[in-house]
């Protein structure tokens, strides 16, 4: 009898986990300020120099070096959109809350404004994040002269857990975004990419309000009561743990709307998911015996490593480029004497 309780309380710990869905957050801006002299975020900043081979000075090298620092992400105009002046007045900056302020008094939020078009018709911007947010990079340390090692003592998920990954995502319930909203009536949703590399964008609502508010998106297919819920199984170990990634917020216009400025501050964005693996519910560590899922990792860390590398060493050459055409059109032009 003793052991069938046992049983049962096992059985009534595992049914819970399934019952009651996870809230962890996506992203939390207050977290990406700027914290180092460059600009730079550290908890989440990337060296990219190491994929730019010889030939490069220290100074060029630097320029490699990025993070998800607020005022580094890029709010990218749909192709239509995309005009000098447009993407000049579109940019992030890191925008600190009143201490009087009756929600997140205190903390920064990362501002944006974008500029959209005046001509009437429809358009949208996409405020990404510097890079694309890796979901294996090892957890790392920044030391005294300006470089990173891999963290020996913390080898427990990875560096961008939280800050733009969360793991184990079985079924989404729902999506929650804070936004500080200026009257502007356009659109703002959020999208996502799986542990497949699949995108898929969710639209949150209408920012045509004033002061801050949660929008959200709720999964309709989603069924919360469990007995109702269609039964699958699924091969567990050695599949990859789902994940979701952000790879951006999407601001929309409507061809009905007033083009120009608009203005608009997030704070955060939290998933409310199932657990696609119920942890600690194994009798054997398959992981620590086989180590399969660790060589897949290590696999995909190399070629995200890689692929953002080789993208980050171009945009630092063409921030080079942009930063001598500035410096030569402002030097005073030579005149000869009479």
């Amino acid at each position: 009898m003793k052991r069938f309780g046992i049983l049962l309380g096992i059985m009534l710990l595992a049914v819970s986990f399934s019952l009651y869905a996870e809230e962890s957050v996506l992203i939390d801006f207050s977290t990406l300020t700027a914290d180092l002299e460059d600009g730079n975020n550290e908890a989440t900043i990337v060296d990219f120099s190491g994929k730019a081979g010889v030939g490069y000075t220290d100074e060029e090298k630097q320029l490699m070096k990025t993070s998800l620092a607020i005022e580094k992400w890029d709010v990218n105009l749909a192709s239509s959109s995309q005009t000098v002046t447009n993407e000049k007045l579109s940019y992030t900056k890191e925008a600190p809350v009143s201490e009087q302020a009756s929600k997140f008094a205190g903390e920064t939020v990362m501002g944006v404004r974008i500029h959209f078009p005046e001509e009437p018709f429809n358009s949208y911007a996409v405020i990404k994040p510097p890079f694309e947010i890796p979901g294996y990079m090892r957890k790392t340390q920044l030391q005294a002269d300006g470089t990173l090692v891999e963290d020996e003592t913390d080898r427990e998920g990875s560096k961008f857990d939280g800050y733009g990954v969360v793991k184990n995502v079985g079924a989404i319930k729902s999506i929650a975004v804070d936004v500080y909203g200026s009257n502007f009536p356009n659109g703002l949703g959020i999208i996502l990419k799986d542990e497949r590399g699949e995108e898929r964008t969710m639209f949150l609502d209408y920012m045509d309000f004033n002061g801050w508010r949660t929008l959200g998106w709720v999964n309709p297919n989603y069924i919360s009561d469990v007995r109702n819920r269609e039964l699958h199984k699924y091969p567990l170990y050695p599949r990859t743990t789902p994940m979701r990634r952000l790879v951006g917020f999407i601001v929309y216009k409507d061809a009905a709307q007033e083009g120009g400025d608009i203005i608009t501050y997030i704070k955060d964005a939290k998933v409310t998911y199932d657990l696609a693996v119920i942890p600690g519910t194994g009798d054997i560590d398959n992981e620590a015996l086989w180590g399969i899922l660790d060589s897949r990792e290590s696999s995909r860390r190399t070629a995200e490593w890689r692929r953002l590398g080789e993208i980050q060493v171009l945009r630092a050459l063409e921030a080079r480029k942009i930063h001598q055409d500035s410096s030569e059109s402002a030097a005073p032009a030579a005149t000869t004497n009479p």
